[in-house]
């Protein structure tokens, strides 16, 4: 009863906590903004390594892990990240805090199934610039933005044998992003005030497979594939131009304004394409790697005025795993607890000024058992793109909580 009230309280703030601003990169500026879903707690703490189904609890990264679940799963997870933002002459601190899931699996013999709301991607940034113009007057340009995509997910598994089995999910995107970009010249009071809206949505899919088989009497053989064909998402824009002035207190007045007509966009979320491959005891420890490939050239802008920045094909290279010391201990606590680590490198896609912009980081954390639920811990440190060339670094440390709660639900009553 306590697991179902807590289920109901966090599906009633789920909602909420999905539209609040959770990034403040520079880099979410550009196409669909940064992408954020990475997987449950326990997968993002080895990098993002998804290629193991679970009995008791959920892997979001590959729906043909949902045919292992034994208990019906509810999972939720959420991330704080704290940033340090630097170029070559500037320093800046940025704190987001953002629900990564919610979801729920449930098990239906050689059958799964499973459904949430996950964030796809944000928007969050707030940039100043100041140069001088043609006769040598200051100027001054700041661009605020702020936004979600999110994801609505419904997804089914199929146990082909004990080996094999395969997934699909059919994703429902939708979200608003909102834009706004206020330039002026250091003599005049007058500024220029540009605010546009997009209101975005479209579906997508996404198909995987997972397969496992022993190689020796102790040993396990991993391999996964997820694949997500190109999806199409539409744009509804809207714009609204002003010339304003600002008082001392900062409250704005506007001398006039109109609302400007912008055709919708059609955008696109590329196709990716992801294999990974591990060996592993049991119950005891596995490694593995995992190689995405996403077509990032195919992204487009929200606007087609908009040109500052271009795509390329992106990759991403994980490796982790786990380690735990002895799963079925009664005398030890620590000795059920699960140990994890990963590394991640990622070209994100996104090219500046003829700079490939990066993104790397180093995971651990602790899966913490109580009976068959548990606490996902997570911790990352890493840095996307580069001081120098007048971009922007960030070094950012997230700290990542996930809950998973595993039992019985749907088990008849005996009378006596």
């Amino acid at each position: 009863m306590i697991k179902k009230c807590i289920i109901c309280i966090t599906l009633l703030t789920s909602v909420i906590a999905f539209s609040q601003r959770n990034t403040s990169s520079p880099y979410s500026f550009y196409g669909l903004g940064e992408v954020k879903f990475r997987g449950t707690e326990s997968s993002r703490a080895m990098g993002g390594l998804g290629i193991e189904g679970d009995s008791i609890s959920l892997n979001l990264l590959n729906p043909a892990s949902y045919s292992s679940l034994r208990l019906t799963s509810f999972a939720v997870g959420g991330t704080t990240t704290f940033s340090n933002l630097k170029n070559e002459s500037e320093k800046e601190k940025a704190k987001s805090t953002s629900l990564d899931y919610i979801a729920v699996g449930i098990p239906m013999g050689d059958f799964g199934a499973s459904f949430g709301l996950i964030p796809f991607s944000a928007v969050g940034y707030n940039i100043s610039n100041s140069g001088e113009d043609e006769f040598g007057n200051q100027t001054n340009k700041t661009s605020f933005g702020e936004g979600n995509i999110n994801r609505f997910f419904v997804g089914g598994s199929y146990s082909v044998n004990k080996n094999l089995s395969l997934g699909v999910d059919l994703q429902y995107n939708f979200g608003n992003i909102d834009t706004e970009t206020i330039e002026g010249i250091s003599i005049l009071q007058l500024q220029s005030r540009e605010r546009n809206s997009s209101r975005i949505t479209g579906t997508s899919f996404n198909f995987g497979a997972l397969y496992n088989r022993k190689i020796t009497d102790k040993y396990k053989l991993y391999a996964s594939l997820t694949y997500s064909p190109e999806a199409k998402l539409t744009s509804k824009n809207e714009r609204n131009l002003a010339t304003v002035t600002y008082s001392s207190s900062g409250s704005e007045n506007i001398n006039n304004q109109e609302d400007v007509v912008v055709n919708d966009t059609n955008l696109k979320i590329p196709s990716k394409l992801a294999v990974g491959l591990g060996i592993g005891e049991t119950n005891k420890w596995l490694i593995g790697t995992e190689v995405t490939f996403q077509k990032n050239s195919q992204l487009v802008n929200r606007f087609d005025d908009f040109n500052n920045g271009t795509y390329e094909d992106s990759q991403k290279y994980v490796i982790g795993g786990y380690y735990i010391p002895k799963f079925d201990s009664y005398s030890s606590y620590l000795s059920r607890v699960v140990y994890r680590a990963g590394f991640r490198y990622e070209n994100i896609g996104l090219v500046i000024k003829d700079q490939s912009i990066e993104d790397y980081g180093m995971n651990f954390g602790l899966g913490l058992p109580l009976g068959f639920s548990k606490i996902d811990l997570g911790f990352e440190m890493g840095v996307r793109g580069t001081q120098y060339n007048n971009l922007i670094r960030e070094n950012y440390f997230n700290i990542s909580v996930g809950l998973s709660l595993s039992d019985k639900w749907f088990k008849k009553r005996k009378i006596d």
